[in-house]
């Protein structure tokens, strides 16, 4: 599993020694060869995350503008995007770059993906555990981002309601202090989770990122890190903190179902609830609160030792470069992502925030994991980097082990059933979902 403290030992964190400018900086020597101009190939990146497609567009343009190969860059809707790559590889132009969110998305498209042992991508790496790869041994996939997500909170309005993040360090803490603040929200003026939406733009975050939790804690428990027959032993733990959430937000738990993603952004940087369950990407979205009122607290379950833990760090994006390509149009894209990760554009493309683009338009705030890497001007990053140095230890990303899409959305349906009505026929059937519905996905992707 990929973990921030790997990347901060390396000296790439907020906290690391590496002397390199800040994002908006100025120029400076590029790290990485600069593509041949005489290039003969082409580049069609099919492009997992919506929220960076702006970035990714400009990026594609100037790197065309600098050697002379084409980029082509199409973005896929949020929650489309396996439906939307199984339609484009199937097409006779194929996407060149694309991406799996780890080794289940890895052994569905291992047939697709080219042997990158020897790409110069693999040379700045800062960790061979960024890598993915095949049966064969053989480096098949590689990480471009390390991102990070919990419990992001106004310090202005848990001060309000009389705390601050000291006081919480568990979910009986939590728990505490979330039912304080909802049974004096119309005093305070406002609530304490935004709306849990399980629409597709919002779901992710309760069938995939806060499902995490349980299957962490299991695999923990058990000196595993994947499996075909979930147990489901941290089942009460999720429960609880689903009924927490639901029961303490800006709306009444029937209605989640019509929430949407920009709901709960709006709810929060309008002051109308404390707690976001969201991650270091979703900074740009919020910065308008300001960045000495953004704090993130680790989503607490109820499992034993959890007061030891840290923010949930990882990755589920893997670029893969399509081996079905022309020799041409795979050294394009070889040369491409390696511009990427080395060059004075790319990186400061992917790592900076405000003004980081070639336009000056913002960058994509990636905390990338290789030598390239910048200082982060992303404030969720640097708190998730003060939460490794304080020596809390990582949640690993364990939802990349989840067998299938409709696992997710199975288990998704029923938190959106048992919300209406929370009776323990209708967790039974989050149970099945999650247990039964497990082994019926891995068996059907073997």
């Amino acid at each position: 599993m990929l973990d921030r403290r790997a990347f901060v030992a390396t000296g790439l964190g907020i906290m690391g020694s590496l002397a390199l400018a800040g994002c908006g900086g100025g120029g400076g020597t590029s790290t990485g060869s600069s593509p041949s101009n005489d290039a003969k190939g082409k580049v069609y990146y099919l492009n997992f995350k919506p929220e960076q497609d702006a970035q990714w567009q400009e990026l594609a343009e100037a790197y065309t503008e600098e050697t002379g190969v084409p980029v082509t860059v199409k973005t896929a809707a949020s929650g489309e995007y396996e439906t939307t790559l199984k339609a484009e590889m199937a097409k006779s132009k194929a996407p060149t770059l694309f991406q799996v969110n780890g080794p289940v998305g890895l052994a569905s498209w291992k047939d697709y993906c080219y042997d990158l042992d020897d790409a110069d991508i693999l040379k700045t790496l800062t960790s061979d555990s960024f890598a993915l790869k095949g049966d064969d041994g053989k480096v098949k996939s590689v990480a471009y981002v390390i991102e990070t997500y919990g419990l992001i909170y106004n310090k202005e309005l848990l001060s309000k309601a009389g705390y601050e993040q000291k006081d919480i360090t568990n979910f009986a803490s939590l728990k505490a202090a979330v039912e304080d603040i909802t049974s004096r929200k119309d005093e305070l003026g406002f609530s304490a989770f935004t709306s849990c939406g399980m629409d597709s733009s919002s779901d992710w975050r309760f069938k995939t990122h806060l499902a995490n939790l349980p299957i962490y804690y299991e695999y923990k428990a058990d000196g595993i890190s994947t499996t075909d027959a979930i147990k489901g032993t941290y089942l009460p733990q999720y429960r609880q903190i689903w009924e927490l959430y639901i029961n303490n937000s800006t709306c009444e738990p029937g209605v989640i179902s019509t929430k949407t993603a920009d709901d709960a952004t709006a709810e929060f940087i309008t002051g109308k609830a404390c707690f976001y369950q969201n991650g270091t990407w979703e900074y740009a979205n919020i910065a308008e609160i300001g960045d000495d009122n953004l704090g993130m607290l680790p989503i607490y379950i109820g499992a034993e030792g959890e007061d030891a833990q840290g923010l949930c760090t990882g990755s589920e994006n893997y670029w893969c470069v399509n081996n079905k390509a022309s020799e041409d149009d795979i050294k394009a894209t070889l040369d491409f992502i390696n511009w990427c990760v080395t060059s004075d554009a790319g990186t400061k493309a992917m790592c900076g925030a405000a003004g980081a683009m070639p336009s000056g338009a913002d960058g994509m705030g990636f905390v990338i994991p290789f030598e390239g890497n910048l200082e982060s001007e992303n404030k969720l990053n640097q708190i998730a980097d003060e939460y490794v140095a304080d020596g809390k230890t990582p949640v690993d990303w364990c939802f990349s082990t989840m067998p299938s899409e409709e696992w997710k959305n199975g288990v998704g349906s029923a938190l959106t059933t048992f919300a209406s009505d929370q009776s323990d026929a209708n967790w039974d059937a989050v149970k099945t979902a999650f247990v039964d519905g497990w082994a019926t996905e891995a068996a059907a992707t073997k």
